[in-house]
């Protein structure tokens, strides 16, 4: 009976088929990098300095990355293509290569980065052959890790079940658990991020020495110095995150840690708000601390500063942290 039960709960959520039409787009999904991108957004306003995403990130990666030796870069899922201009405007010698499953975004990119060197790749990156990443050396997939599959109320007794009789969904999870040895969780029903860890895995596994990736984390936490003024929810597992047409899912960040480490990768993990730093002034708490939002404006620097800590972000190591530029 319990295998009965097991075999009929799960699901595998996917995000593929809204990606891969024509007319697909973020829609009113606002990515932390596209919030930051006019020089005229509201949330600008309150950073310690004004700039985009694209160069704040590469400020924060200058820190811990060789960027005089790294010539190939790839980003996976690449958005509008906000991020890689700016990563090429202070980095024109790269050679880059943008891959996405989904047609629209890849036009997007190509009309906003304007650039003949570029390589486009409509490809699903779990089908990408391992051996087209040698010669990469930094990979980017940033705010996209829970458009990856999500195998969804799954039922604990897989743990307790002979491999041989689960379904091969549910054999990937269980293999997942068992070789990187993950922490089971207690409850009853879990969801697993298969397809981020299988992304993580191949890029590992492929040995590209730089990895960014970045989403919605599902363990997320506020610093003690700013819990009156910023309140988020973190479930301790995925959760699902409905938005235009499609849904996804929110992202164990320790076990993508976890994985990388046996990899030998060195990890440092952290919160968005680690690169995007914000002036929490007077004027800014008070906004905050608004027990409703008093115009659109407000609501957008709200939702905003709350992303900075629901995002988490890995960047994974092959070499020693610190080599930097000389």
């Amino acid at each position: 009976m319990g295998l009965e039960k097991e075999m009929q709960s799960y699901r595998v959520h996917s995000t593929s088929e809204y990606y891969g039409r024509a007319d697909a787009s973020l829609g009113w999904e606002l990515t932390v990098c596209n919030a930051l991108y006019p020089e005229s957004s509201p949330c600008r306003r309150f950073l310690k300095k004004n700039a985009s995403y694209g160069v704040l990130l590469f400020d924060f990666l200058q820190s811990f990355l060789p960027f005089h030796r790294i010539k190939q870069v790839i980003e996976i899922g690449g958005g509008y293509g906000y991020l890689m201009k700016d990563l090429l405007a202070r980095k024109p010698h790269l050679t880059v290569t943008m891959l996405d499953i989904s047609p629209f975004l890849l036009n997007k990119q190509k009309k906003h980065l304007k650039n003949d060197t570029i390589q486009y790749q409509e490809r699903d990156f779990l089908n990408y052959e391992p051996g087209l990443l040698r010669g990469q050396e930094l990979a980017i997939l940033n705010e996209n890790m829970g458009d990856f599959p999500t195998i969804t109320h799954i039922n604990r007794e897989i743990f307790q079940t002979s491999p041989g009789l689960l379904e091969p969904a549910l054999e990937q999870v269980r293999v997942f658990f068992d070789q990187y040895d993950f922490i089971k969780p207690e409850s009853d029903l879990f969801h697993f991020n298969l397809g981020a860890l299988q992304a993580v895995q191949k890029l590992c596994s492929a040995g590209v020495p730089y990895v960014f990736v970045s989403e919605h984390s599902c363990e997320a936490l506020v610093p003690a110095a700013f819990a009156d003024f910023i309140h988020i929810h973190s479930a301790g597992q995925p959760e699902k995150i409905s938005l235009h047409g499609h849904a996804e899912y929110s992202i164990q960040f320790s076990y993508l840690e976890k994985m990388a480490r046996c990899f030998q990768y060195q990890v440092v993990r952290g919160p968005l708000a680690d690169f995007i730093k914000m002036d929490f002034s007077a004027s800014l708490r008070a906004l905050l601390r608004l027990p409703s939002t008093v115009n659109d404006e407000a609501e957008i620097i709200r939702h905003f500063v709350e992303d900075l800590f629901k995002y988490e972000y890995l960047l994974l190591l092959k070499e020693p942290a610190g080599s930097t530029e000389e």
